[in-house]
């Protein structure tokens, strides 16, 4: 059994445990169901999906056709987007950890199912960057703001986005496997076959780019932004007004508290390279920090609908504007269909006093 262990473990020396956590241990031993910590992070993605397909399809539908094309609307519509793709894949998540961490779903979803998971952070921490930028550049310094804020330089920045999230989290399409494992498929980052060095460098590179790109930069642009904010803006009454500031500040605080823990067990998670020491902590705490970063993909149509007046009110206008036409195609239909039952019972009794 000792030289089992040891072989499987040389065998997966490169394994990462980001997004999922498999214990060899259990599979040596007994199946062993998942624990605690696991049905947890099902809860959270479970809550994630039931919640964020349909509200990200509101503020899909709203923003992108029923609502007039502005800035803000290009912003949030994109954000949408972002959680929307995101948040289909998800069951696919959730069956991965049911079945105590057996991907059966092929080697090209294991990687397409990485990939939006890194395209979706990457974009959103981007969108919400510029969103910040941009709200600090309007009320700081308008005249700018004026001249260079249109919706063609907005679609030159979306796209600019998009691409850059694309090319950051392109890695997982290359890196992720699968590998047959006792009666278990993994889909796991398989950095290379053999070279413990390039493991090493490439694990450490990809989580760093990840940390710094991801989360630390946009976090230190968005901080000194809303600081700015507080200082150059003497009336405080400007900021307390101006609800669309309070929304996207708590969408912003919203992203901070659900991706936080993600990124730092992804630091602590390198330390598995030269110390397998904290395995038990890493396989209660990855699951349970992934599950809080993918329910960040729910909560921001929530916010919206509790804190923006203006949102609320479009929302309750385009919700009755879509009632009153459907209302009304249907009652146009049911008095045509009543027309046409009593023009034929006309024409019937017509045949029958002609006979």
């Amino acid at each position: 059994m000792a030289d089992l262990q040891e072989s499987l473990y040389e065998e997966l020396e490169n394994y990462s445990y980001v997004l999922e956590y498999y214990s060899l241990e259990s599979e040596l031993e007994e199946e062993v169901p998942p624990g605690a910590t696991h049905w947890i992070s099902l809860l959270l993605c479970g809550l994630a999906f039931i919640l964020g397909v349909p509200g990200n399809a509101i503020v899909i539908w709203l923003t992108g056709f029923k609502w007039k094309k502005t800035v803000n609307t290009l912003w949030f519509l994109n954000l949408a987007i972002a959680d929307f793709v995101f948040v289909l894949f998800l069951p696919l998540y959730i069956s991965y950890v049911a079945m105590h961490f057996h991907w059966p779903f092929g080697l090209w979803l294991c990687k397409a199912n990485s990939f939006i998971g890194q395209l979706n952070m990457f974009s959103s921490v981007f969108f919400l960057t510029i969103i910040s930028l941009d709200r600090y550049i309007h009320l700081i310094h308008p005249v700018l703001s004026n001249r260079h804020r249109t919706l063609k330089n907005t679609l030159v920045v979306v796209i600019v986005v998009w691409l850059s999230a694309s090319l950051i989290g392109g890695p997982a399409l290359y890196f992720r496997d699968t590998l047959e494992l006792n009666n278990h498929t993994l889909c796991y980052y398989n950095f290379h076959e053999h070279d413990p060095d390039l493991i090493l460098m490439r694990h450490h590179v990809l989580t760093w780019v990840r940390f710094i790109i991801g989360y630390l930069l946009p976090l230190l642009t968005m901080s000194i932004c809303y600081l700015c904010l507080i200082f150059k803006v003497k009336k405080r009454s400007i900021l307390i007004s101006n609800r669309h500031f309070w929304t996207i500040l708590a969408v912003v605080i919203a992203f901070l508290i659900c991706w936080t823990p993600y990124h730092l067990f992804s630091i602590w998670e390198l330390t598995i390279h030269h110390n397998s020491s904290s395995h038990q902590v890493l396989q209660a705490a990855v699951p349970l920090s992934t599950g809080l970063a993918f329910l960040n993909s729910c909560l921001n149509p929530i916010l919206y609908v509790l804190i923006s007046k203006k949102f609320q009110a479009r929302f309750r206008s385009s919700v009755t504007e879509k009632l009153k036409c459907t209302l009304l195609e249907v009652s146009c239909s049911g008095t045509v269909s009543e027309q046409l039952r009593n023009s034929e019972t006309k024409n019937m009794s017509l045949v029958e006093t002609a006979q």
